[in-house]
């Protein structure tokens, strides 16, 4: 987000919902008890200020499926909304929803009301997966929709999971591949974090769920996102935002960390420095280059990724080396072993 442009949450946790996910409780995830009705609209909106000189600020509606709520509470926050963007206070609407929840009439309300961005929660393009976790519609439904979205003219976002029921690693890929094809504007990345009091955790204690730790996300998120950067198409998102809930035990397992996203950008790091580091003889000293921006990530968490590449190369000494004007995103600068530099 642009220091000229600003969302202004409004969470709906779980209106409009026809099924329980067997991951969800968005009540935890959003940090919110009761969902959003027209005077918290404006209440949220006036406690965020005015905008400042040339600011475009959005006003979304978050944690549920929003085209799914009954139609006369549809338009309760809907003309909430208009009435603080005919204020000057807010310039456009966004909002999340359900593949199964969207068509063209939907739509058509939707722009008459300023909605410029729909985020879809696709979670998964896997059939199998999506019926093991209990959401309640298909693959085809979802590249239905978005393709209605994108043909009315809308930002598209989509929303995919990793380690859900059924998912070996090889339905995400798959997922993030079939996602890139309907040319979504961007995405959002959510690993699977088990919940207290979800249907998940009571699978995960029978033993009829495999944790996706913590480990397991950054691994296998290190292959998606290069995946949607090569194509073009933003991770606007990695993770659950974290909240107290969160953050104080009501993630029991899975993936949570505050720094989930950080930790896969270090991974992605370590692997380009690894296929450098191949045919670097065992007891060398190693200077390698990275943009000066990205050192941190590039040197990873305590110094993490150093560490390992040394012990796994037999590396005497290895150094990372900012620079402001490199030109690719990792270089090998020397290579020293025996007292001789090459």
């Amino acid at each position: 987000m642009s220091a000229r442009a600003s969302v202004i949450p409004v969470f709906v946790p779980h209106l409009g919902c026809p099924q329980q996910c067997v991951f969800c409780d968005q009540r935890r995830i959003s940090g919110q008890l009761r969902p959003a009705g027209a005077e918290d609209v404006h209440r949220i909106v006036r406690e965020a200020g005015p905008p400042r000189p040339g600011q475009r600020r959005e006003l979304a509606f978050y944690g549920g499926s929003f085209t799914a709520i009954p139609e006369d509470r549809q338009l309760e926050l809907l003309e909430a909304a208009r009435q603080e963007r005919d204020r000057g206070q807010i310039q456009a609407l966004r909002l999340s929803t359900r593949p199964d929840a969207v068509d063209k009439t939907v739509l058509d309300r939707l722009r008459q009301y300023g909605v410029e961005t729909i985020e879809l929660g696709v979670q998964s393009m896997d059939d199998r997966v999506l019926a093991l976790s209990g959401r309640g519609h298909t693959a085809a439904q979802a590249r239905k929709a978005a393709g209605l979205v994108r043909e009315s003219g809308f930002r598209l976002i989509l929303q995919m999971m990793t380690g859900l029921p059924g998912d070996t690693g090889a339905e995400s890929l798959e997922t993030a591949r079939k996602l890139i094809g309907l040319q979504p504007d961007g995405v959002r990345i959510y690993p699977t974090v088990i919940l207290r009091g979800t249907a998940l955790e009571e699978l995960w204690h029978q033993g009829r769920y495999h944790e996706h730790s913590v480990d397991d996300a950054v691994a296998l998120c290190a292959r998606i996102l290069p995946l949607f950067q090569e194509a073009g198409i933003p991770v606007i998102r990695l993770g659950l935002n974290p909240t107290e809930d969160l953050s104080g035990g009501e993630a029991v397992g899975g993936a949570y960390d505050p720094a989930l996203g950080e930790r896969v950008l270090s991974r992605i790091w370590l692997e380009k420095a690894r296929s450098l580091l191949a045919a670097v003889p065992p007891g060398s000293r190693v200077v390698l280059a990275v943009p000066e921006k990205k050192l941190s990530q590039a040197i990873g968490q305590r110094r993490c990724n150093l560490r390992s590449l040394e012990e796994e190369f037999s590396l005497q000494k290895l150094r990372i080396r900012p620079e402001k004007n490199l030109s690719s995103e990792i270089s090998l600068i020397s290579v020293e072993k025996s007292g001789e530099i090459s």
